[in-house]
């Protein structure tokens, strides 16, 4: 492992390696929990477990407490809207900041921050002085801390597994956190049914203990090194300036942008179809919501046997991802839209994982905690913003047409900028047999001859 000082930039990719590279019929697998093999990353993984459960126990214990507090789903969006906010308005302050201190030490402080506001809720609810302004401020102090915490939390990875197991490392705290979307809602319904409210903002609180005993644990003299970025001016423009003059990056983003502001809408889009499409209820509302976790859990781990992340599947996959949308939308029964939601769990999963991964490694480090910030703000704020859009189709139009929308989008911009990068890259499409199977790749325009592969 690395314990030298670190580069100025990211090591250079050689052709298997880099996520724009042309395509070759080499195909690279690792062990699908090959990272787990390092100390430091085993116990951040296993920190993790803990503290992912929890948060999903806090955001059901939080919905149905502002909705008990004001019978009103209206204030229940406010107090989503407050948790997003600071992302969408200090997101790239946040990756500036990241870039300039050290990770280990800034998780420890935000993810003490986390603790004590969830601590706060737990102390209010429980003495029965809870009011709703108290939550609206609890999940905004929550947004605030993760405008840090996010960025920091996914180059962080980097430094725990280096390069090589990086993809292996983000497809696992993937499945980590699927895992916990299947564990920690049902924890928390059976908690609320039983103890109340209070009990679940408590169990949070002290899941926290997990992540920061793990970080306090870790080896400092195991991590591979960075070079942080020093403080001075501009940073954050120069942020940007960096993501635009990289076609990998800008176009990666813009991807991921179009399909969370219009294809990862699933509350408007599930909602309706439970209730309005197929009559069915809360309970089919929660049976689509378990499935696609599943089918997101699954496509963790599968993305986890892939030594590389490539540009061309992410391309594909997001695709295949709006595709599947479109024709879960005229699904002309309840099972059937049912089982669609695991094979679109599997591909958003891919989607996600590698687009996350090759923007990392394609990404200098002393630029990572920026560039990741600039992709989770636009990621997570991308929901938000297409909610009330893709909420007015559906309403207008019917569920069905506002999910064949949200999955039209997302297929058009992955065509689109598939064909863009391909143009950048000056390569071509080769379509033709590989060992008795057909291949679909891309190849440079002036090699597409020699690299055809034969009948």
């Amino acid at each position: 492992m690395s314990t030298g000082s670190g580069a100025a930039s990211a090591p250079a990719p050689d052709g298997h390696d880099d996520p724009t590279a042309p395509d070759t019929p080499r195909t690279s697998r690792t062990s699908m929990f090959a990272s787990l093999k390092v100390r430091n990353y085993r116990l951040f993984f296993m920190g993790q477990v803990v503290s992912n459960i929890g948060t999903w126990m806090q955001r059901i214990a939080q919905d149905w407490l502002v909705l008990s507090l004001t019978g009103s789903s209206a204030a229940v969006g406010i107090t989503t809207a407050l948790q997003f906010l600071p992302m969408l308005l200090f997101g790239l302050y946040g990756g500036v900041l990241v870039d300039r201190l050290r990770k280990r030490p800034t998780l420890l402080v935000t993810q003490s921050a986390m603790a004590l506001t969830a601590l706060f809720l737990a102390v209010l609810t429980l003495t029965g002085h809870v009011q709703v302004w108290h939550v609206y401020v609890a999940a905004f102090a929550m947004g605030l801390a993760t405008v840090v915490d996010n960025p920091a939390r996914q180059s962080f990875v980097s430094e725990l597994v280096g390069r090589d197991q990086l993809q292996n490392a983000v497809s696992l705290n993937s499945a980590n956190f699927q895992s916990a979307r299947l564990v920690g809602p049902a924890v928390a319904g059976l908690m609320i049914t039983g103890v109340g409210t209070g009990w679940a903002f408590l169990a949070n609180g002290l899941s926290f203990v997990a992540p920061l005993s793990c970080l306090l644990l870790m080896r400092a003299r195991d991590l591979h090194a960075v070079q942080r970025a020093p403080r001075g001016k501009g940073q954050l423009r120069e942020g940007l300036h960096y993501v635009a003059g990289r076609p990998e990056l800008i176009w990666t983003i813009t991807l991921v942008g179009f399909i969370g502001t219009f294809g990862f809408n699933f509350p408007v889009f599930l909602s309706a179809f439970a209730d309005d499409v197929f009559d069915a209820g809360a309970g089919a509302y929660s049976l689509f919501n378990t499935l696609m976790a599943v089918g997101s859990l699954a496509g963790a781990l599968l993305a986890a046997r892939r030594g590389t992340a490539r540009l061309r599947v992410l391309i594909a996959a997001a695709v295949a991802f709006g595709a599947l949308e479109i024709v879960a939308a005229t699904a002309p029964g309840l099972w059937l839209f049912a089982l669609l939601m695991v094979p679109i769990g599997v591909f958003s999963m891919t989607v996600n994982v590698t687009a996350n991964t090759s923007i990392q490694m394609s990404t200098d480090p002393a630029m990572r905690g920026r560039v990741m910030a600039l992709y989770m703000m636009v990621f997570l704020g991308g929901s938000p913003v297409g909610a009330p859009i893709v909420g007015w189709v559906t309403d207008t139009y019917g569920a069905r047409v506002g999910f064949a929308a949200g999955g039209a989008v997302a297929a058009t911009a992955a065509i689109v900028i598939g064909l863009v990068l391909a143009r950048v890259g000056n390569l071509r499409l080769s379509v033709g047999w590989h060992r008795g199977h057909p291949q679909v790749r891309f190849v440079p325009r002036e090699r597409r001859e020699a690299l055809a592969p034969a009948a």
